[in-house]
């Protein structure tokens, strides 16, 4: 029998797209013949997948996995919606993200080892089955010492607890009543799923974030009838007043409550504090919201037809 080197199942797997085990078994069952090993590929349904591995993944869902004091969270694309009621594909996703709680980051998830493969492996076996582009976008994961994992899925999968069209979880650090500091995170995991803040303080959002904004809503001022004429301190004024409303739009503790609107997070966080008995810090969040992100193709059948007519 022919040697079945790493060179070989790489260039095997270049050449399909197919995972290193089917590219290794395929080898092996074709005497380390390449061209013979793509077509038991081929035979075998795998070597399909390399061909979708262009189409836009932008539909599919998120799935979420809490244990203990940790939770993660992972995004499994898919080209169309009809794919996420598939139970192949949700049963995966639901796999992942248990998983993803021992994984240290995302290429540790992909290289992880689930049902005999590699979690990426796995991720082409589903596209094999299927017969759609699929990813595994991206995972997160969330830890606290003392306190909880608080968590919501929004737009549930078949009644699902841990499979949606978005997923929050938010760390609350915290010695305090268990019970206290659950209801609090389901709360708070809510608002965010609604709310969707773009950080948890002003320092984390990020600079370039920052100055885009100071550059809109100055050149809005610009336009202003009312700012016509100003001097140049009122208009500095307006610019800072039109920025504190940003960032208390945008982070997290600043927002008004979506349970209750006339209090900030930040203050719904101290009430719940005496209800637990100790201080309560949010230490992190993580939203996943299905394909956001993502850029889809959208293809302009006519044009395409109006195209194909005009002469070479």
């Amino acid at each position: 029998m022919a040697e079945i080197t790493a060179a070989l199942v790489k260039d095997l797997r270049e050449k399909t797209g197919v995972g290193m085990m089917d590219c290794k078994k395929a080898l092996a069952e074709t005497n380390g013949d390449l061209e013979a090993a793509v077509d038991w590929l081929r035979a075998k349904g795998l070597s399909k997948a390399a061909k979708k591995a262009d189409r836009a993944a932008a539909e599919g869902i998120v799935a979420m996995a809490v244990q203990g004091n940790e939770g993660a969270v992972i995004e499994l694309n898919s080209e169309t919606d009809f794919v996420a009621r598939n139970a192949d594909f949700q049963k995966a996703a639901d796999a992942f993200a248990k998983i993803a709680l021992k994984a240290n980051d995302h290429q540790a998830l992909l290289d992880a080892q689930h049902a005999g493969q590699k979690v990426s492996e796995a991720v082409t076996q589903l596209i094999a089955t299927i017969g759609e582009n699929i990813t595994l976008r991206r995972s997160a994961k969330l830890k606290v010492d003392n306190g909880v994992i608080g968590s919501y899925v929004h737009a549930k999968v078949d009644g699902s607890e841990t499979l949606g069209r978005i997923a929050v979880l938010v760390a609350l650090e915290s010695t305090g009543d268990k019970a206290a500091l659950e209801s609090l995170g389901k709360k708070i995991a809510m608002h965010i799923a609604s709310a969707n803040p773009l950080a948890l303080s002003e320092s984390e959002i990020p600079a370039d974030r920052v100055e885009r904004e100071k550059t809109v809503i100055a050149e809005q001022i610009k336009e202003d009838p009312k700012a016509q004429g100003k001097p140049q301190q009122v208009l500095d004024k307006m610019l800072e007043g039109r920025m504190r409303k940003f960032f208390e739009e945008s982070v997290l503790t600043k927002q008004a409550f979506v349970l209750n609107p006339d209090q900030s997070v930040e203050a719904a966080i101290a009430e719940a504090a005496k209800a637990a008995g100790a201080p309560i810090t949010v230490k992190g969040f993580v939203r996943f919201a299905v394909g956001e992100g993502v850029e889809k193709k959208v293809d302009d059948f006519a044009a395409e037809v109006a195209a194909m007519q005009k002469p070479n």
